[in-house]
């Protein structure tokens, strides 16, 4: 692949670094507003209830723009050929905008109308990565497009649901579910790589076992887990079947040597993010559904796509893959975000919720992001420096 000398701004120059930018953005100002919403002081327009609006915009709002910057971003290394630059590149952002301003009420749309523009990011982004692996033909990296598919089907669930039903209880499970499938996917083949890589600098053994069987069981048993739970969320196969796969994955991840690795915090955090899926299941498992939801959502969910957008715009900026305390920190307030929603009562604290309390640390991990990650996104590239 050779690179074209792209004179746009540098914000336009390779996918991640809208796409960050923008996830970064929205996760930093809808969990404030979803505070104002919860405490009275603040309503939202659009089509959908709060909750609703809520979940959906965290689901199909947030992660679709954190796979959009990972995706426009590993596919030129896929196929070989230049990455999305410029106009194109800008017009999907500006797509991504506008479904989050269609749901969010601006222009007093239909409700159909908004199911369109927003149910338009993802079939769009489904294209684009379809035209780019054939172009290059990658063939064997076409199976992205599934889980992508069915996400944005879930979407159009979730607007279904939402206009004929007053709320969209499956297409949150079923969004939540494929979510947590694509952390399962693209989580087990770059944790073990990254730290196989640091390992091996440092001539220190054993390396992460290579995916094998194991891994395979472990996903399809994650599969038909979250099949059923989004089918039937409460009956006693979803208990049993999130139990199988909570133990499975919590084995996955004890073979990728986590543990050797609390030198690299940038690494360790990708470790601690995947640890929340085995606890969310088992919490699902237990019946403590507030918990579970909140361990996959802000801790797993939450804690690998920072993770992953943290060390991509280091490493794609020329910046070394060091966190730095200020980003060590972020990630640990994701991390203890996850654990207040989940493990304390609503109403104990002296002063505050656990849920403002969790909401706070959320919108400071991110606002944390932006501060330092933000200027990286829109600036140049920087001379590359090696770790240390």
């Amino acid at each position: 692949m050779t690179r074209s000398a792209f004179t746009g701004p540098a914000l336009f120059s390779y996918g991640f670094r809208p796409f960050f930018l923008a996830a970064g953005v929205l996760a930093t100002l809808v969990v404030p507003w979803w505070m104002l919403v919860w405490t009275g002081h603040a309503g939202v327009g659009g089509p959908f209830s709060p909750v609703d609006w809520h979940v959906h915009e965290m689901i199909f709002g947030y992660v679709p723009a954190v796979l959009a910057g990972f995706l426009f971003t590993a596919i030129p290394n896929w196929t070989g050929r230049l990455p999305k630059q410029g106009w194109p590149l800008a017009a999907l952002l500006a797509l991504w905008v506008a479904g989050r301003l269609a749901v969010a009420g601006a222009g007093g749309l239909s409700p159909v109308a908004v199911a369109a523009v927003d149910a338009a990011f993802l079939v769009v982004l489904a294209a684009v990565i379809a035209a780019e692996i054939a172009a290059g033909r990658n063939w064997r990296n076409l199976k992205v497009l599934v889980p992508v598919l069915v996400l944005a089907g879930a979407n159009v669930l979730f607007h279904v649901e939402a206009l004929t039903q007053g709320t969209a209880a499956l297409g949150q499970r079923l969004g939540f579910a494929v979510v947590i499938f694509l952390i399962m996917l693209i989580g087990g083949r770059i944790i073990p790589s990254f730290t196989r890589n640091w390992l091996a600098k440092r001539g220190e053994g054993p390396l992460p076992a290579p995916f094998g069987r194991f891994d395979a069981a472990s996903l399809v048993a994650a599969i038909l887990a979250l099949g059923i739970w989004t089918a039937a969320p409460e009956g006693p196969e979803a208990s049993g079947a999130l139990a199988v796969a909570g133990l499975l994955h919590l084995g996955r991840l004890a073979r990728w040597q986590g543990l050797r690795c609390a030198r690299s915090a940038i690494l360790l955090m990708l470790h601690i993010s995947y640890a929340f899926i085995p606890l969310g299941f088992a919490a699902l498992a237990a019946g403590w559904a507030v918990a579970g939801l909140h361990l996959l959502g802000i801790g797993a969910i939450g804690g690998m796509t920072l993770s992953v957008m943290m060390r991509a715009a280091m490493g794609h900026t020329g910046r070394a893959l060091a966190s730095g305390s200020l980003l060590a920190s972020a990630f640990a307030a994701i991390a203890l975000a996850a654990v207040v929603r989940s493990a304390l009562p609503l109403e104990t604290l002296p002063g505050a919720s656990s849920l403002v309390l969790a909401a706070s640390l959320w919108t400071a991990a991110f606002a944390a992001f932006l501060w330092r990650v933000g200027p990286w996104l829109a600036a140049p590239s920087a001379a590359r420096r090696q770790p240390n």
